[in-house]
């Protein structure tokens, strides 16, 4: 008796989910056939992975090895995502519903940070300066998956309105070459500067959270 929608969210999401899911099996097929001279995407995936290492390193420090799996399948996703209006796709990350879902899993590695290094402490901090800061405490921790899925939900779902207002509201002669440079920049340039800005900070706050000096 319940009726269950698919939408264009979950067709998109899934359509990214498959694409990443190619890409790493042939990512892993290329990097092990190499002998003596690897291919040009082997030494692209090389790269990649050296990149990731280093930005992940960089910022939490000598406890980026073990968040540089989650780091780096966050950044696939979400990249992946954003820049899937290029491809005539709806982006997953213009969906209110999948920003707060990943929004919500870094939460959770942030406050299991906080609760695994610092213990009692964190507890303790809750009513630090004085015990009357505990809502405020509360709230500032709670702002925290609003904040970031409101920041990646707001950037993308601004360039797809605009897109699509472009594409709905101009003369045919108007949408010749130019929405070239529009997806460059609202899809590819946008995207990629929120993945980012996720990425960054999803791993400042679990470092935080730590004591990791990012």
């Amino acid at each position: 008796g319940t009726t269950v929608y698919i939408t264009t969210t979950h067709i998109c999401t899934f359509i990214v989910i498959v694409s990443i899911m190619v890409l790493a099996v042939f990512a892993r097929r290329s990097v092990l056939k190499t002998k003596d001279a690897p291919s040009k995407f082997a030494t692209a995936v090389e790269i990649a992975i050296g990149t990731l290492l280093n930005f992940v390193n960089g910022t939490m420090g000598k406890a980026g090895k073990k968040y540089v799996n989650y780091v780096g399948t966050l950044f696939l996703f979400v990249f992946f995502s954003n820049i899937s209006g290029l491809f005539g796709l709806r982006p997953p990350t213009a969906d209110y519903g999948t920003t707060l879902c990943i929004a919500l899993v870094s939460f959770i590695m942030i406050q299991y940070a906080a609760v695994r290094y610092q213990k009692w402490g964190y507890l303790k901090g809750m009513f630090e300066p004085i015990f009357l800061f505990f809502p405020i405490n509360v709230i500032s921790e709670v702002a925290t998956p609003v904040s970031l899925s409101l920041r990646l939900f707001g950037n993308i779902l601004a360039g797809t309105v605009m897109m699509a207002l472009y594409y709905g509201m101009l003369p045919i002669f108007a949408k010749i070459g130019i929405p070239s440079a529009l997806h460059i920049y609202f899809d590819l340039f946008s995207g990629a500067i929120q993945t980012y800005v996720f990425c960054m900070l999803t791993m400042t706050f679990v470092a935080d959270k730590r004591n990791v000096e990012a």
